[in-house]
């Protein structure tokens, strides 16, 4: 599903690379998403449900998966995080940090276990009307991958209204530039989870990034959350 078969990395890395994300058409089908949807409800396969008000996140609803994960989102982890990697290690040299990913899954992992990163941080995303999510970044412990994925499971305006994904852009010396995007049911966005680099006059800077989901004005929307980094026990 999401191999080199199916998906064309060269085009996708290229986008994340000029913008900061990449925008993926129809990796999941209406079946698989109302699957999700459904399985929404099993308290046997969540480790922690956050109220988003409780905490000033927004207005809406998550849900974290518990171990084992789901078979769909561990073969996101698996599959999706070598390409990224590539990426991320890429980044890591333009911006002059000291840091390299491995560049499969599991030997990330591990370095987030010796951290004493534990828990899954996949997770799912509920809101109704008036729902929202702040602009935030996904960060659990100093041990961090720096993209993350998103897997939409409404259809805009059939389902729901407002809603769109929120990217923001921290300029250098200005206001920071919005980024408004209305994915379709079983599209997939990979994105900075806290920077990206950018060419300057004196070469590469870092661009912070956040994101976050405007207003609901009707119906409910439903999201998949890919974070590769675990969170500390």
């Amino acid at each position: 599903m999401f191999t080199k078969q199916e998906i064309d990395w060269v085009a996708v890395s290229a986008e994340i690379d000029r913008q900061g994300f990449g925008w993926i058409p129809h990796v999941l089908d209406r079946r698989v998403c109302r699957n999700l949807i459904a399985g929404y409800e099993d308290s046997g396969i969540y480790r922690k449900t956050v109220v988003m008000k409780r905490h000033r996140f927004g207005l809406g609803e998550y849900k974290y998966f518990d171990n084992p994960l789901p078979e769909l989102v561990q073969k996101a982890r698996d599959e999706i995080y070598p390409y990224l990697a590539v990426i991320a290690n890429k980044w890591a040299e333009l911006l002059r940090m000291d840091v390299r990913y491995p560049l499969a899954f599991d030997e990330f992992q591990a370095e987030c276990r010796a951290n004493g990163q534990m828990k899954p941080t996949a997770l799912i995303l509920r809101y109704g009307k008036g729902g929202f999510n702040t602009l935030h970044q996904d960060l659990y412990g100093d041990v961090y991958f720096p993209m993350q994925v998103a897997l939409f499971l409404n259809e805009p305006d059939e389902d729901y209204t407002g809603g769109e994904f929120v990217l923001t852009e921290q300029v250098p010396r200005a206001q920071s530039k919005a980024i408004v995007l209305r994915p379709k049911r079983g599209d997939m966005i990979i994105f900075t989870t806290n920077f990206r680099p950018v060419r300057g006059t004196k070469g590469f800077y870092r661009a912070n990034m956040r994101h976050g989901v405007s207003e609901v004005t009707s119906g409910k929307r439903h999201t998949l959350g890919i974070i590769f980094h675990d969170a500390l026990s």
